[in-house]
């Protein structure tokens, strides 16, 4: 059973991952937005803000690392109405294929496509000036905060990708997701914010995860936030997945 469910992943999978070979548009437009936005950060207001780092891209990396990842899964839930729409999911539980294969191959397509992206966002920060003195063991670490996180919100994407009725409405989800690093640590220290604004900053998952990061490649004491960044990664995965599960049960029902 278990040979069974793993052949029909990677079957489709291989399909998926045939679709995204054919668009590469999909993954350079994915990493072209953080990379903009690191440049305009960098060279237009890096030099007016103080973090008390030696460099600002050593500061700014992690945060644009988490809107690479929010910015990549739009495409799953894209990719997933798609299906939707032109029958495919419904061809597909007329076959003898394990019925989960059909969302894990959309999820594990994004995993792949975003570990690219994300490799590309490090090499433009490499040539923009970050460097990290960070061992294997920490950059090890910071691979499986960031492989966590985007296999929790790519299953907070499969829900908008089943339930939505418009292709606009299936990627819409992700603008927020993209736009929550601005209220956080990710560009700015949160004691440099107003009271409530600061409140939510400092309570919210992206500072967490882009703190315990930034601490991991600075080779600093990561202290709570790493512990806090994998309690709100799993409960993220956990929750968006039952909930993907029960919203796909319905829909193929």
């Amino acid at each position: 059973m278990t040979t069974h469910v793993l052949t029909d992943n990677a079957v489709l999978l291989g399909r998926s991952l045939r679709h995204i070979s054919r668009s590469p548009d999909t993954i350079i437009t994915t990493a072209v937005t953080p990379i903009a936005m690191m440049l305009l950060f960098v060279y237009v207001f890096g030099g007016a803000i103080s973090t008390g780092t030696d460099g600002y891209v050593n500061y700014l990396l992690p945060g644009i690392l988490v809107i690479t990842i929010a910015s990549g899964i739009a495409y799953t839930a894209y990719r997933l109405f798609l299906d939707m729409q032109s029958g495919i999911l419904d061809r597909f539980q007329s076959m003898p294929i394990a019925r989960s294969s059909v969302l894990w191959a959309h999820v594990l397509t994004s995993l792949v496509a975003t570990t690219v992206s994300l490799v590309v966002v490090v090499l433009v920060g490499l040539l923009m000036g970050f460097r990290s003195g960070a061992g294997v063991l920490a950059w090890l670490a910071v691979a499986g905060i960031l492989f966590l996180l985007t296999l929790a919100l790519t299953w907070v994407a499969v829900i908008p990708g089943l339930t939505a009725t418009s292709v606009d409405g299936a990627s819409a989800f992700s603008y927020p997701l993209i736009f929550l690093p601005f209220i956080s640590s990710a560009f700015v220290p949160t004691d440099t914010m107003p009271g409530p604004v600061r409140v939510f900053a400092e309570n919210q998952p992206v500072t967490a995860i882009v703190d315990a990061i930034r601490d991991l490649l600075a080779q600093q004491p990561v202290g709570t936030d790493i512990w806090i960044a994998l309690v709100w990664c799993v409960g993220i995965l956990v929750v968006a997945y039952l909930v993907a599960m029960v919203t796909y049960r319905r829909k193929t029902a």
